[in-house]
C-alpha cells in the first residue's frame, strides 16, 4: 500500500494542471507545514526563527516546469534576490536550486548564463549555493555543469543520490574537485535498471557513499531523517576522528523538528532545507511520496478548514 501511495504522489508531482491550480490557490491543504510561505520576506522570517534555535538553513526558491528563457531568467533573478536577502539580514543560510529552473531543459547556454549570474553574486555576498539533483535522466548533465562551474567558483556544491547504481563511481570521479556534497537517498521514481529497488540496498549504498566521501576528506552533508543513518555517521566520524567542521546533518523544514534541535544541542551542525515560493506543488507531492504518513496530517488540515 505504501508503495502504491508513493507512486501515486510521484505521478501527481509531474502533473502540470495541478501545478497551475496550486499556484492559483496558494499554500493550502497542509503544504504550509513544509513550505515557508510564498515570498522572500516570509522565508526570511522563517530562517530567523530557525537561526535563533541554533539551526543553519539552506533556502530553495521553488520552481517546476520552466519552459521559456524568460521563465528561467525570472527564476534566476529570484535566486539572486534570495542571496541578497540572506546577506542583508545576516542570516546563517545557503541557497539550493534546481538546474531545470535555470533552463536546463531549454539550452546549455541559458542554464550556464543564469548559473554564472547567480554564482557571481553568491561569491560577492559569501553565500554558498548547492545544485540539487533531479531525476536520473538529468544526472550526468547536472554533474557536467557542476564540474565546469566548480572550476570557476568556490561557493558551489551539488547532490548525489544513494539509490542510483552509479553514485559510488560519481563520488570517486568528483573527488578531484574536493566537492562539498549533500548525500541523500533520492526522491524520484526510477527504473530498476538505474536504481536499487529495495530500501535495504539503498541504505547500504548510502552508508557506503557517506564513508567514502568523509574518508576522502571532503565536506559531507548527510541529508536524512533516518536515525540509523544518523547513528552510522556518528560512528564513522568518531572512529576515524573526523572533525565536526567537515560534516553536517540536514533535514527538511517541517519534519522531525525535535530531532533537529536535539542534534544541534549535541554539538552537530544541523541545517534545515527551507523551500519557499508559489511553485510549491511538485515539491509538496514528493514530500508526501517520501513519507505517505504525512497524508494524515494534510487531511486533518483540510477537514479543519
Amino acid at each position: 500500500m505504501e508503495q502504491l501511495l508513493r507512486n501515486f504522489f510521484l505521478f501527481l508531482s509531474k502533473n502540470r494542471f495541478f501545478t497551475r491550480l496550486a499556484k492559483r490557490y496558494g499554500l493550502r491543504f497542509g503544504a504550509g507545514r513544509f513550505v515557508a510561505g510564498e515570498t522572500i520576506p516570509n522565508a526570511v522570517r522563517t530562517i530567523q526563527q530557525l537561526n535563533n534555535k541554533g539551526l543553519a538553513v539552506t533556502i530553495d526558491h521553488l520552481g517546476e516546469f520552466i519552459d521559456t528563457e524568460n521563465e528561467a531568467k525570472e527564476a534566476a533573478n529570484g535566486c539572486i534576490e534570495a542571496i541578497k536577502a540572506i546577506a542583508d539580514n545576516g542570516l546563517d543560510s545557503q541557497l539550493s536550486l534546481k538546474l531545470t529552473s535555470m533552463g536546463l531543459d531549454i539550452s546549455e547556454e541559458i542554464v550556464m548564463e543564469n548559473m554564472r549570474r547567480i554564482l557571481r553574486v553568491a561569491e560577492e555576498k559569501d553565500v554558498f549555493v548547492t545544485i540539487d539533483m533531479e531525476d536520473h535522466g538529468r544526472c550526468q548533465k547536472t554533474l557536467d555543469i557542476f564540474k565546469e562551474l566548480r572550476s570557476e567558483f568556490e561557493h558551489i556544491g551539488t547532490v548525489l543520490q544513494a539509490y542510483l547504481y552509479r553514485t559510488v563511481e560519481d563520488i570517486e570521479d568528483l573527488d578531484h574537485y574536493n566537492p562539498n556534497l549533500r548525500l541523500v537517498k533520492g526522491a524520484y521514481k526510477e527504473s530498476p535498471k538505474v536504481a536499487f529497488p529495495d530500501k535495504k540496498d539503498v541504505d547500504e549504498n548510502y552508508k557506503k557513499i557517506i564513508k567514502i566521501h568523509l574518508l576522502n576528506g571532503n565536506y559531507t552533508a548527510v541529508a536524512t531523517h533516518d536515525d540509523a543513518i544518523i547513528e552510522y555517521t556518528q560512528q564513522i566520524v568518531e572512529k576515524h576522528n573526523i572533525p565536526k567542521d567537515q560534516f553536517e546533518f540536514q533535514m527538511l523544514y517541517g519534519i522531525r523538528k525535535e530531532r533537529q534541535e536535539e542534534l544541534e544541542s549535541e554539538g552537530y551542525k544541523m541545517r534545515v532545507y527551507v523551500p519557499f515560493g508559489n511553485d510549491w506543488y511538485g515539491y509538496f507531492m514528493r514530500r508526501l511520496a517520501e513519507r505517505p504518513a504525512n497524508v494524515a496530517f494534510v487531511l486533518k488540515g483540510v477537514v479543519g478548514k
